[in-house]
């Protein structure tokens, strides 16, 4: 469990229902008809967007945002040293099953066992890494969907709160109910946007980026025990690709 993401989005609902409490309850904040315009009709409307079976699976690519990215730089730095000064001592055929953190790198390993040379494994596994970042925007598009589409169907029900305000301005008893779905709407799309799925999409985009930048370590690496290079020149190598803030990180961790 990711704790930044529970305690975020347990600590902003608090905050906004706390403030609903001490204003008088959160009875007059609740309205059916505003949450089917706003949550039932996004649904619907972002399915719109996408293929059914990228819809279906978005909903689990945002349960990954409760769950910690758990890729390490400094322990892959460390298994590709090791893997290095095997490959050395006994040829690439003593790669064949060696104990890896995932399939990614699973696949690599098995590449240069399998006789791969290194513009072969650099080509095969960059375009491993297209088609997953291919993946990735799908899913994070339909997130991005919600976003763009929530606080509009917002606007769509403060409009047809407006008019049923309007329409009945000679009954004094329909005025409130009608002004109730013409501002809790617009209330359900702003939390749609800003609390619910916007944090989650730059929480996605983030783990793409480091997902992406942990697979260009893995390649660097296997690259480099293709050419047969020294577990120093690797560690060296993959160091030098990381971005200057997880470099002082494993510096520091050293």
């Amino acid at each position: 469990m990711d704790i930044a993401t529970l305690i975020g989005l347990l600590g902003t609902m608090g905050m906004i229902v706390g403030s609903m409490i001490f204003a008088g309850g959160v009875g007059p904040f609740i309205d059916v008809p505003s949450v089917l315009i706003v949550f039932g009709g996004t649904a619907f409307a972002v399915m719109y967007t996408a293929p059914m079976g990228v819809y279906v699976a978005s909903f689990k690519a945002m349960a990954k945002v409760f769950k910690p990215f758990n890729a390490q730089p400094d322990e892959l730095i460390e298994k590709m040293v090791e893997l290095s000064n095997v490959a050395r001592k006994d040829g690439m055929m003593a790669l064949e099953g060696q104990q890896v953190p995932d399939k990614f790198f699973e696949k690599g390993l098995q590449m240069l066992v399998d006789g791969a040379d290194e513009a072969k494994l650099v080509k095969q596994l960059k375009a491993e890494i297209k088609s997953m970042k291919g993946r990735h925007e799908a899913m994070q598009g339909c997130v991005k969907a919600w976003v763009d589409i929530g606080p509009a169907m917002g606007m769509i029900g403060t409009l047809i709160g407006l008019v049923l305000m309007l329409g009945n301005m000679s009954d004094p008893k329909a005025i409130g109910p009608a002004m109730a779905v013409a501002l809790l709407t617009t209330l359900y799309g702003a939390l749609v946007a800003n609390v619910l799925f916007g944090p989650m999409l730059t929480k996605l985009q983030g783990y793409t980026g480091a997902e992406v930048e942990y697979r260009e370590l893995v390649i660097e690496g296997l690259r480099s025990i293709a050419k047969g290079e020294s577990g120093r020149n690797i560690q060296d190598q993959m160091l030098a690709a990381l971005d200057p803030k997880a470099q002082e990180k494993l510096k520091a961790a050293a």
